[in-house]
């Protein structure tokens, strides 16, 4: 537990985005650090490789062993919110389950880069030290052409009175001994001076080539580690952690320019132009400086014509940029084949953008330099012929932002360019939901260096799940993951084997199943569907899903067989199968002969939530107790309990307006009206019973007079019993 005590001091001093990668939030969150820390540090974690396969049943030991443990902390704790929450984190890490070594291989990942925080090595950016060691090649060898030259200079003199003391002792007759002796004694000198600068010209050029080698070395790695960010920023799309900071990268890059600048100067001081070195750096210098054109943030991935919209790109040797003429980024939009043959995309539009232009300017405060793209549209697009039944939202385009640039120390100008991730462009807010399933398949799917924009057909599901889960969580806003529950429901659902309970994992799972087949029954696909829970969550139900209130997908066998031995009133919400955007209640109830069955609310909508809260209609419901298993709904949904009275537009519960127009002049000349009219139901009844109160008439005399729409006794949503 050592270790663990020096992390939890330096927990508080590092920034937010270290700690989440440390410890990512969907699958090792540091609460299980911190709960279970003792038992993971007294476990042999190092042993784990990724080549013994044969370890497999050793890691699923130590996964069933940590998932036990945190279970029993969470039973042990007495706080019902901790409590649930360490009990989802325990269902979370069942996700391995179906490869423990995975999970085995990542807690020692995590462990190895607690110790290089805590002994002062950082684990990221490593590189620095190829970067430093390179600085100090290029520095000796300056300080080899400093001492060269000072000793060439003490040959150049040296030679000077050599040839001065041959002349005199010329002149004289049998000339002397002692100037014999000198003129011998400076002979040699010369031979050594001679033999230090052959030997340090040799060490130079050994120097020179272990430089730029060193230089191709390290520019690899950077242009590896750019590439990494740029795939990174493209997963952040479907909810992956994600450090957009790029002055690390910036100051990389100008190391780079900066060595490489040296170096050729070295080159050109020393007079060893040799082609094969000049080429190597000049080829190095054009390549760095091509590829430092970056698209810092990118545009919306699903463009509606005629809407404005911003990106920005950033150059990241803006401070090496020659002064002088301004340098002017421009940008088209492109299709996806020209996407693959950029050299050639030229004044061939396949649409019109507004403002789209910029200069690029440098940020003196934040050492970058930026061209921001602020409002900037899709006027007209050029749609390819489609195939087959592909439709308008899933084509692709993307953004080339392209400019001519000189570089300081650089004789030639050169053409940069660098293109967005794809873009869909929609003409509707309709086609936005399938836009986004487009970006979706894309961004999680799509191989590093592919060809623009090629994806494949079909995925294994745990690929797909794992997308899924990462969208929900990252859409939400929420730590609080799918369980391994929601996989399978999830799983049967979009291979519509309902009474499949086999593992999926490895079950292919195609592009018309996720969003261009609807499903069996149903007018929607799979994608909208579950588009549509999440963007319930997002707007009603985050804290409730966030504190693990919401059971969430589960099917209707298995809500049998969990609920089938609680006691009356205990129930659970879970999002509605039958219709998109919709949550439920599940309940247990008796029969009229003393048995029991389970019964389903109709489903809350958006609408439905936006008039009277979740917790409060919970509240509402008498006999509903228990949440499951066994949590008292009192203790668990109070702090979501609204006040007593009736707040306007909050409690359309027995009775509709109809339009959503209907003016709040009229909602609050009924508000106090419904709150009167509210009682609880009959078990069983399709409606709500209201009391016959004179005043009904009033209503209905007084909507004619105010020549609004009928006012209809709805069925009440809360206590319709019936499969949803």
């Amino acid at each position: 537990m050592t270790q663990w005590i020096h992390m939890t001091q330096m927990l508080q001093h590092l920034p937010y985005e270290t700690v989440s990668s440390l410890y990512p939030p969907n699958s090792f969150p540091i609460e299980v650090r911190h709960y279970i820390s003792e038992w993971i540090e007294n476990q042999r974690w190092e042993d784990f490789s990724q080549e013994k396969v044969e370890q497999e049943s050793q890691a699923q030991i130590l996964l069933d062993q940590g998932i036990s443990m945190l279970q029993s902390v969470a039973q042990q704790n007495a706080n019902v919110v901790e409590k649930m929450k360490l009990v989802q984190m325990s269902r979370n890490m069942e996700m391995f389950h179906q490869q423990p070594l995975k999970f085995a291989l990542m807690v020692r990942d995590i462990l190895r880069q607690e110790r290089a925080l805590i002994t002062g090595v950082s684990p990221f950016y490593v590189n620095k030290q190829d970067v430093d060691q390179l600085v100090l090649k290029v520095l000796e060898v300056q300080e080899i052409r400093k001492k060269m030259h000072q000793i060439q200079e003490e040959l150049n003199w040296e030679r000077q009175n050599f040839e001065s003391a041959h002349t005199q002792g010329s002149f004289q007759q049998n000339g002397l001994d002692s100037a014999n002796a000198e003129i011998k004694k400076l002979q040699t000198h010369i031979q050594q001076l001679e033999y230090n600068i052959q030997a340090m010209a040799t060490k130079r050029s050994q120097l020179l080539k272990e430089s730029m080698e060193l230089l191709g070395i390290c520019q690899t790695r950077f242009l590896n580690r750019l590439n990494e960010w740029r795939w990174e920023q493209r997963k952040a799309a479907i909810g992956f952690p994600f450090d957009d900071n790029l002055s690390p990268l910036q100051t990389w890059a100008e190391q780079l320019l900066g060595m490489n600048g040296n170096l050729r100067q070295e080159l050109m001081l020393t007079g060893e132009l040799t082609s094969e070195l000049q080429e190597g750096l000049s080829k190095l210098v054009q390549v760095l400086i091509e590829s430092s054109l970056i698209v810092d943030k990118q545009p919306p991935q699903v463009i509606k014509t005629q809407s404005k919209f911003s990106t920005t790109v950033r150059y990241l040797l803006g401070e090496k940029v020659a002064p002088g003429k301004p340098v002017l980024v421009k940008a088209q939009i492109i299709n996806e084949m020209q996407a693959r043959n950029l050299a050639n995309v030229h004044g061939d539009n396949v649409g019109e953008l507004i403002n789209n232009s910029a200069v690029l300017e440098h940020n003196a405060a934040t050492k970058s330099t930026c061209s921001n793209f602020r409002n900037m549209s899709i006027k007209k697009i050029k749609r390819a012929d489609r195939k087959g039944s592909e439709s308008v939202t899933e084509e692709k385009f993307a953004l080339l932002f392209s400019s001519e640039i000189n570089i300081t120390g650089c004789e030639t100008p050169y053409r940069i360019q660098v293109i967005s991730q794809p873009v869909v462009v929609i003409v509707h807010g309709s086609q936005d939901n399938n836009a986004v399933a487009t970006i979706i398949w894309d961004c999680a799917f799509s191989e590093r260096d592919r060809i623009p924009f090629v994806v494949p057909d079909r995925v294994p599901w745990r690929m797909m799940y794992t997308t899924l889960n990462s969208k929900f969580t990252s859409e939400v806003g929420t730590q609080h993951n799918l369980d391994q529950y929601n996989q399978h429901f999830l799983a049967q659902k979009v291979f519509d084997k309902p009474d499949f309970n086999e593992d999926f994992s490895n079950m292919m799972v195609s592009w018309a199943q996720f969003n261009k087949e609807v499903l069996p029954g149903r007018p929607f696909t799979f994608w909208q569907w579950f588009e549509g829970v999440m963007e319930l969550t997002k707007k009603h139900l985050k804290s409730y899903w966030s504190e693990g209130l919401i059971f969430g997908f589960i099917g209707k066998q298995h809500l049998h067989l969990i609920l089938k031995d609680r006691p009356n009133g205990t129930f659970l919400l879970r999002f509605s199968d039958s219709e998109i955007g919709g949550i439920t209640i599940a309940y247990v109830s008796a029969t009229e002969n003393g048995g029991q069955k389970i019964q389903n609310i109709q489903p809350f909508t958006k609408r439905d939530l936006e008039i009277r809260g979740l917790g409060d209609r919970i509240r509402d419901i008498d006999h509903i107790t228990y949440l499951y298993p066994e949590f008292p709904k009192h203790d668990v949904f109070r702090k979501f309990y609204t006040g007593n009275g009736c707040p306007a537009q909050k409690q359309s519960y027995g009775l509709s307006l109809g339009k959503e127009s209907e003016s709040k002049k009229t909602n609050l000349f009924f508000c106090g009206l419904k709150q009167s009219l509210h009682c609880p139901p009959t078990t069983g009844s399709n409606y709500t019973q209201l009391p016959k109160y004179p005043i009904i008439v009033t209503i209905i005399f007084t909507m004619k007079f105010m020549r609004s729409p009928v006012m209809k006794i709805r069925k009440h949503k809360v206590f319709k019993a019936k499969s949803y």
